[in-house]
């Protein structure tokens, strides 16, 4: 089939099921994606916003799952529209184009005749038996709900461009605890999933070793793939080669649950070593799917590279800017108190930081100049929480660093920290190694600090 006849087809299975033809828009988004354009440059083409565009699609995608009896994205549109061709040249042909050319046609569940489409006929035996369940090319089950999303264009934009442009195999997205790395990946997944052939998203939490994540995502695929063997006789690939045969998004969360608590950031706990080679594989062997990994550390792997000319790379996530950081204040009626601005320098910008501490002095019926006086830093009890479940997985000789730079309330230069009496010179510079790596301490040049949050939960809990 050609473009111009699978856009003929399309307009037929939509106008069967909505009683309208394709309009302009809705043509446009399934010629660009017939001639394999991104959303982005579809929009662009038509002068319409990538948002509009995504949700056309989507729209078109469901609809065509619907009368197809399958899963239908935008990844494989083309080749379903192929798979369907008509059965019945002679009667079908009269009654919806003579454009059509010979092949197997049925858009119905069985026993059931495409709306709108006269002299149809049912599926033979033969066809019904062969005829499969519709298939799901996405697994987001696990996948967090969007909720509040602010402003993170920037970020949004250098993650596409690393996934779809320049195809990188392995990213890793880091950052301290509330700052809104998950949130950031879901906005994320939603506006680039029907990019991909398949898309899924697993918590580490809930697939801790190897061999349960690698066989529930071998799985999902051997069961989309059509198999021209009984069952019995299938034999499972193994997976980079599902990755090599299939374009897939792959999201890992929480995958500071491969690693140790008590050592030095990243180190694998012995029963996800394997995770170790997985990682490897997937940056060094040829394949054309990604995994975006996310969580308070990183693979080391990950972090020793640093060429942008590899197929990895790391974005460690800050806080917000003071535009979106008010729009948090705004849901507490703290916007446009004396000093917000302060409040948000106090707590960086972390989103769950600064929801914390606004509920609080809601709760008190306080405002900010109140409960804030001067540098003040509240700690709510669900905010220490929260601090104390990533202080809990440094190791001894990072408690003893983190205590050193909570003495001082100016950065301190590397060289004065040498001069400590406590930590030998080569364990403090992997502690502020691992350290910098868990975005517990931040450098500029030979300087360190810690933030006023962190600072003051050190010295509170006597870290």
């Amino acid at each position: 089939m050609n473009l111009k006849e699978m856009l003929k087809f399309a307009d037929e299975i939509v106008f069967a099921k909505t009683g309208q033809h394709l309009n302009d828009l809705q043509a446009a988004v399934l010629r660009g994606t017939l001639q394999r354009e991104t959303y982005k440059a579809i929009a662009k083409d038509f002068d319409c916003s990538e948002s509009r565009i995504r949700e056309i699609g989507s729209e078109l995608w469901q609809i065509l799952s619907e009368e197809l009896g399958e899963d239908v994205s935008k990844t494989n549109f083309r080749s379903t529209m192929e798979r369907f061709q008509v059965s019945n040249s002679s009667n079908f042909a009269q009654n919806v184009s003579e454009q059509y050319i010979s092949g197997s046609f049925n858009i119905c569940a069985e026993g059931r005749h495409p709306p709108n489409i006269p002299n149809s006929h049912p599926p033979n035996q033969e066809t019904s038996n062969r005829k499969q369940s519709p298939i799901s090319h996405q697994d987001l089950s696990e996948m967090p709900e969007l909720g509040d999303f602010f402003d993170r264009t920037p970020e949004l934009q250098t993650l596409t461009t690393w996934i779809l442009q320049q195809r990188c195999r392995l990213i890793t997205l880091t950052g301290i605890s509330g700052i809104g790395k998950t949130t950031l990946a879901v906005q994320l997944v939603q506006q680039i999933k029907d990019e991909f052939e398949y898309a899924v998203w697993y918590t580490l939490d809930e697939f801790p070793t190897i061999d349960k994540f690698q066989s529930n995502l071998i799985q999902l695929f051997s069961h989309s793939e059509k198999q021209d063997s009984s069952p019995t006789n299938q034999k499972r690939l193994p997976l980079i080669k599902y990755l090599q045969n299939h374009r897939c998004l792959i999201v890992l969360d929480d995958v500071h649950n491969l690693f140790c608590s008590g050592k030095l950031a990243g180190k694998y706990k012995p029963e996800s070593e394997e995770y170790r080679s997985l990682f490897k594989q997937i940056e060094k062997l040829s394949h054309q799917s990604c995994f975006l990994l996310i969580g308070w550390e990183q693979p080391r792997e990950v972090t020793q590279v640093k060429s942008q000319n590899t197929s990895i790379r790391t974005l460690q996530l800050k806080g917000l800017g003071i535009a979106a950081a008010r729009e948090i204040l705004r849901d507490y009626g703290l916007e446009e108190s004396e000093n917000s601005e302060a409040l948000i320098h106090r707590y960086q910008g972390n989103p769950l930081w600064l929801k914390s501490v606004a509920n609080l002095i809601q709760d008190l019926g306080g405002g900010v100049t109140e409960l804030l006086p001067n540098d003040t830093i509240l700690l709510p009890e669900d905010l220490k929480d929260v601090l104390q479940q990533q202080f809990d997985r440094l190791s001894e000789l990072e408690k003893q660093v983190i205590s050193l730079l909570a003495k001082e309330s100016q950065p301190i230069n590397r060289a004065k920290l040498l001069e400590n009496d406590i930590i030998p010179a080569s364990d403090l510079l992997n502690a502020l190694q691992s350290l910098s790596r868990r975005c517990l301490i931040e450098q500029q040049t030979n300087f360190y600090t810690i933030s006023p949050v962190l600072r003051q939960y050190a010295i509170a809990s006597a870290v």
